[in-house]
């Protein structure tokens, strides 16, 4: 006990060291990230924009998508803002009280993006299965609720991960081998035996997300069921074409974030595992309102009429 307490630190503040000492390699990061967050920025504010602005896109579908770019916009506003500012000024630190509040929020977001993708899919369920109680069933009443419920299951998930991570006792030094604070990193600069409580968080979250996943796939598995029963083929692919922006978008999320946790949990090397980290952390954010623009036929009209508008009135 002694020798433990003689190998704890009090942590101020830690030091983000993800990228090179080289300052090249620093600026080019930087120009890098902020190439990738102006398009995220840019393609989800233009989401929101067309889900607001045009009458067409006011059905609970597009309600749950301007709240998924919402979602996406503060997501990747959370980590990237500071990494750039690091590389930019050549600092690694980040305060404690920095790096706590990155945990909780990236958690926070990531949890609410989970939680509506799960809303979107039983929205396209009840679209494609019950198309005549869809209005009764997705009014805008029971819209919202879904919305807010997403919003404070994400706060609950954060609250959670937050609170079990830095509840460990630190040894070592404060260097977190990433370019934010995330969990993986932090845990392996916990004293032994300290990680017990963050770790049984895990894996009860895992096994709620897992449940959460057979429910998203049963849904599916009637989703097909009822498109199969559809006597045209052209009817069927128009009613599939609805789901496959969810599709793709739940498939990036949940391959991303398994892949980059799978990689921090294993002995991969550091460079490894900060590509991961950059895989889900910037890519659903950015790939999401592109994947809805290119493959909704509704979105890809509303952006016509935009660009189109605008053009007119230059003209």
């Amino acid at each position: 006990m002694s020798q433990k307490r003689a190998n704890t630190t009090v942590i101020t503040e830690f030091l983000l060291m993800g990228f090179p000492d080289a300052w090249m390699l620093q600026v080019l990061y930087a120009v890098l990230f902020f190439l990738i967050y102006l398009t995220a920025l840019m393609g989800n504010l233009l989401i929101v924009t067309l889900t607001i602005t045009d009458q067409h896109l006011q059905a609970p579908m597009y309600f749950f998508l301007r709240n998924l770019s919402w979602i996406d916009i503060c997501y990747i506003s959370v980590t990237v803002p500071k990494s750039i500012t690091n590389s930019l000024t050549n600092s690694h630190s980040i305060s404690f009280v920095g790096c706590a509040s990155q945990v909780f929020l990236v958690m926070f977001f990531a949890g609410t993006e989970y939680a509506l993708l799960i809303v979107m899919s039983y929205d396209r369920y009840a679209a494609i299965c019950h198309p005549l109680h869809y209005e009764s069933v997705m009014n805008r009443g029971a819209c919202l609720q879904m919305v807010v419920a997403s919003w404070l299951s994400g706060c609950v998930y954060g609250s959670v991960h937050v609170s079990g991570t830095f509840s460990v006792t630190f040894c070592g030094p404060n260097l977190v081998n990433q370019f934010f604070c995330d969990i993986p990193s932090l845990l392996t600069m916990a004293c032994p035996g300290e990680q017990i409580l963050e770790y049984a968080f895990i894996i009860a979250s895992c096994c709620f997300a897992f449940a959460c996943f057979i429910l998203m796939v049963v849904s599916y598995v009637y989703i097909f069921s009822a498109v199969l029963s559809i006597p045209s083929s052209q009817g069927r692919f128009k009613t599939f074409s609805t789901c496959m922006p969810h599709l793709t978008v739940v498939t990036l999320f949940l391959s991303s974030g398994f892949t980059a946790y799978l990689g921090s949990a294993s002995k991969s090397s550091s460079s490894l595992n900060l590509f991961m980290s950059v895989l889900y952390s910037l890519l659903p954010p950015t790939l999401n309102p592109i994947i809805y623009s290119l493959r909704n036929r509704d979105v890809k009209v509303a952006l016509g009429k935009l660009f189109s508008g605008k053009f007119l009135s230059k003209m």
